[in-house]
């Protein structure tokens, strides 16, 4: 009998050993195979984005010092926190016209910014974000001179070109699809790419855009313009 008993023991002892390890091993593959960052993104400009080289060269070096670059992220987590589900906005303000088009080369630095979290994140969720938005900004990010938490609405319909951002009271975005009346010169193309990586991305028209935050010590608003990105990121 007691033979038994050590034999069931033993036979208990050996599938729970199994099933801690299991548990474990399943843990782990969940960690590896931890999904990056990907969502919609929406960005604004001060200069034309879908112009032509004739008026592209008229801007250049006199417009497009600022911009906003907006990520709604639908799933993924960075730095091993999950932001599914949250956004973040970047306003940045540069020394001369950002971004490289249509065989223009420019030096923007010095660069400046401002970044809007989420306020539904929690606090290390919140600093996930910033370290996202730099990343993902890279050189355009430039340096960073204030965060601020602020309740961020972003709404994206890519097939109609139709987006809503706004960030509480500091940055706004509403776009259309661009039209056929949209064109002045009809030599117009998509002259400047995105600030970002980002893929599908579409030039779209601003009907209501601007940043009236503090940091960049300006404001601006550009209404009215071809300035406008909508893309999405991520694998």
């Amino acid at each position: 009998m007691l033979r038994r008993i050590g034999v069931f023991s033993g036979i208990v002892a050996a599938l729970t050993v199994a099933y801690l390890a299991s548990n474990h091993t399943r843990a782990a593959t969940r960690t590896a195979t931890t999904t990056a960052p990907s969502g919609n993104y929406l960005e604004s400009r001060t200069c034309d984005v879908y112009t032509g080289p004739c008026f592209a060269n008229a801007q250049v070096g006199l417009a497009g010092h600022q911009a906003l670059l907006a990520w709604n992220i639908e799933e993924g987590s960075f730095a091993g926190v999950d932001l599914a589900g949250l956004n973040v906005v970047m306003a940045l303000h540069a020394s001369d016209t950002l971004g490289i088009g249509g065989g223009l080369v420019v030096q923007p630095e010095p660069i400046e910014s401002v970044v809007l979290v989420d306020q539904r994140a929690s606090e290390a969720q919140r600093g996930a974000l910033v370290e996202f938005a730099k990343k993902k900004a890279g050189r355009m990010a430039g340096e960073v001179v204030r965060v601020a938490t602020s309740p961020i609405e972003f709404d994206v319909d890519h097939r109609g070109g139709v987006a809503r951002l706004r960030a509480g009271k500091e940055a706004r975005l509403t776009t259309r699809k661009l039209k056929q009346c949209d064109c002045v010169c009809t030599n117009e193309t998509t002259f400047y790419p995105p600030l970002t990586e980002v893929k599908q991305s579409a030039a779209a028209f601003i009907v209501d855009g601007g940043f009236s935050g503090r940091g960049l010590r300006e404001h601006w608003s550009n209404p009215g313009t071809r300035s406008a990105f909508l893309a999405k990121f991520g694998e």
